[in-house]
């Protein structure tokens, strides 16, 4: 029994997390009749829905431990300024959690991950244009494709190897010379030594669209209720009863957790292991009078990537698995902004009008769970995509509005399974 007062709205689904996936799940699960309210700290799209690169790239569409990364992660990790910093710290979560990313470098285990993330991908690509189309509130999307450039033949070989990998999964690219390259994109400055064009891609601008499936799915009848923080949890055996918040008990029928990397604090408070580590990462946004690039770019060596924006640019990368440090590291931060001025020309007139860093919830798979907890038979558990929460976000809310609803889903949910960890 609840001994305390309830908050007077009860709903079907009360999701806890309004980044991308939750207000996607929210619109999604509106749409069937499912009558749904959000709750979040801070606000829709607040965290790394906000400050990321704005990709939908289902050729990008694969887990971080991928086969051949481990002598290249211990490379990394002997430089400070390289694209993956990894935080030692004394835990069993960490333990745990490298010892799995260390097993999941195979092909086999690859190749299951990249199918599943693809399939996610590009369902979510397809909507995104709808919803370009649809949404009572605009945003702006590019079909533009995305420019791979490699400086190094390293990172020519890897690009190269991108083709080989995508086009199994019907995604398309092309290599270029360093001459094509320029031609195709005149801002590449520096040494290349060529690269790979999708030119089925997309990007967008991140923070507009959030806002777009937020008004849309409040449309559709869904409640947000921002500056409410989940505190507790009421129980009754495997069942949860409501959310105790800061701003009072929510009650609902079923719960979503799509807390990113915040899963594994939040989930202790059921008992539950959530394998996330906070991955850090930094996006830059310069003011320009026109925009740097006409096409989105990839610095493939440095792992950097570059958008452009009406007026101007914003430059994002490195992954630092620091789980739940939000401090900002100065040199890598500017790392970023040094490595995407040796591949682009950047005008004198740039200037930063933003900084940003925020934590990426990453599975040591680097594929997302998505699945009923093994404990409560009404929680939904929605975290762990990376850098991959805008570009999989309508195909996530599908999946999970599929499974909480009862019908046969479009996916196969075995690789997002929860009790694979």
């Amino acid at each position: 029994m609840l001994d305390h007062p309830v908050h007077t709205v009860k709903s079907d689904v009360l999701i806890i997390g309004a980044g991308i996936i939750g207000l996607s799940c929210a619109y999604e699960l509106q749409k069937r009749g499912v009558s749904v309210t959000v709750i979040d700290q801070s606000g829709p799209g607040q965290g790394c829905s906000y400050g990321n690169a704005g990709w939908i790239t289902p050729c990008c569409a694969q887990p971080l431990p991928m086969p051949g990364m481990c002598l290249q992660s211990f490379k990394w990790l002997l430089d400070p300024l390289s694209p993956l910093y990894i935080k030692p710290e004394m835990s069993w979560l960490f333990a745990r959690w490298m010892m799995r990313f260390l097993t999941s470098m195979n092909r086999r285990q690859a190749e299951v991950s990249v199918t599943a993330l693809v399939e996610l991908s590009e369902y979510s690509l397809a909507t995104w244009r709808q919803w370009a189309k649809t949404f009572p509130l605009s945003f702006s999307m590019e079909n533009k494709g995305l420019l791979m450039v490699a400086q190094t033949p390293h990172a020519l070989r890897s690009a190269r190897d991108q083709i080989t990998l995508m086009s199994a999964h019907g995604i398309s690219g092309r290599y270029l010379d360093a001459d094509a390259l320029r031609q195709l994109e005149p801002a590449v400055t520096g040494e290349v030594k060529g690269g790979v064009y999708f030119p089925d891609q997309a990007h967008l601008e991140p923070f507009e669209a959030v806002t777009s499936i937020a008004e849309a799915a409040v449309r559709a009848g869904a409640r947000i209720v921002s500056g409410t923080e989940a505190l507790d949890f009421v129980t009754d055996h495997q069942r949860i009863q409501a959310v105790q918040t800061t701003q009072g008990l929510f009650q609902a029928n079923q719960f979503i957790l799509e807390t990113g990397a915040w899963s594994h604090a939040i989930g202790k408070k059921l008992k539950l292991s959530i394998p996330v580590l906070g991955g850090k990462g930094y996006a830059i946004t310069f003011s320009t009078a026109k925009p740097v690039t006409g096409i989105p770019v990839l610095v493939v060596d440095r792992k950097i990537a570059i958008t452009p924006r009406k007026n101007g640019v914003r430059v994002a990368g490195t992954l630092e698995l620091v789980n739940q440090d939000f401090s900002v590291t100065a040199r890598r931060r500017q790392a970023v902004i040094a490595g995407a001025r040796t591949c682009v020309h950047f005008p004198e007139e740039a200037s930063v009008t933003e900084y940003w860093h925020g934590l990426r919830p990453c599975t040591p798979d680097g594929v997302p769970i998505m699945d009923f907890s093994p404990t409560y038979k009404n929680l939904f558990v929605t975290t762990g995509h990376q850098m991959l929460g805008l570009q999989t976000a309508p195909g996530s809310a599908r999946l999970a509005a599929d499974l909480l609803t009862g019908v046969v889903p479009c996916f196969d949910p075995y690789p997002f399974r929860m009790g694979r960890f």
